[in-house]
């Protein structure tokens, strides 16, 4: 059996394994001083471990950001990413102790963005998982977008692909289409197999064979939901069967 996220981080050097300023904030929470804030000294970092925690890390930073209350950005974290009970309090920690570092959330962006610089869905579900987050008042407000934005800018996202993503959380005229990375002058056929061809690449399940931690697989569901909710009103507008 795999061990879950949440039992990795009660590992003693877990910190170290991770290295660079995430590693820094997990070793504070976890009481471990020897971190090795330049490297990962035990070899490559726990894949999981550090999407999870590269999470939390950006999203507390972006509640520094537009001043909202914690509470409400754990409870927006605890929906995409499975928390047991019992480590809620060590992730509100987290949270806390991450908006109170000197690193500013460009390190925390830099080192998860070298980490997946090979793994462009993931990056993509780090963004998804943060814009899930900023809506957890029911609205994106601008510093948000703008915080969203400059991430993206540091994990080398082009442009058209930040709208694209930003098209599944926030409504626009044009939302359908540009959700599914689609031409208007597709024909009904070419955009139904597009479609189709978009539903089974971000499947939960290859989402986590590509790395995305099982706990966090909310992310890739919403995803889905989102592409699922584009395509039906593009079937509704040309009358697709």
């Amino acid at each position: 059996m795999i061990q879950s996220i949440w039992g990795k981080l009660g590992g003693a050097g877990i910190g170290l394994a991770l290295g660079g300023p995430i590693g820094a904030l997990l070793g504070g929470v976890a009481g471990h001083v020897l971190i090795d804030r330049e490297g990962a000294p035990f070899g490559k970092p726990p894949r999981d471990v550090l999407f999870t925690m590269g999470l939390v890390a950006l999203a507390a930073k972006m509640a520094k950001a537009d001043g909202v209350v914690v509470d409400v950005e754990v409870r927006a974290f605890e929906q995409i990413v499975d928390v047991p009970e019992s480590e809620h309090d060590n992730v509100e920690r987290l949270f806390n102790l991450a908006m109170q570092t000197s690193d500013g959330f460009e390190s925390y962006a830099r080192q998860i963005g070298d980490a997946f610089k090979d793994e462009p869905a993931l990056l993509e579900d780090v963004l998804d998982g943060l814009f899930h987050i900023a809506k957890a008042d029911e609205a994106i407000h601008e510093a948000e977008y703008v915080y969203l934005k400059d991430v993206a800018t540091i994990f080398a996202i082009p442009d058209h692909d930040f709208e694209r993503i930003a098209a599944r959380h926030v409504l626009r005229p044009d939302d359908p289409y540009l959700v599914l990375k689609a031409e208007r002058g597709m024909s009904d056929d070419e955009l139904k197999r597009h479609y189709r061809r978009l539903v089974a690449e971000n499947h939960p399940d290859r989402e986590i064979a590509r790395g995305l931690p099982p706990e966090a697989v909310k992310i890739a569901t919403e995803r889905v939901a989102a592409i699922n909710a584009a395509w039906e009103r593009i079937a509704a507008e040309r009358n697709i069967r």
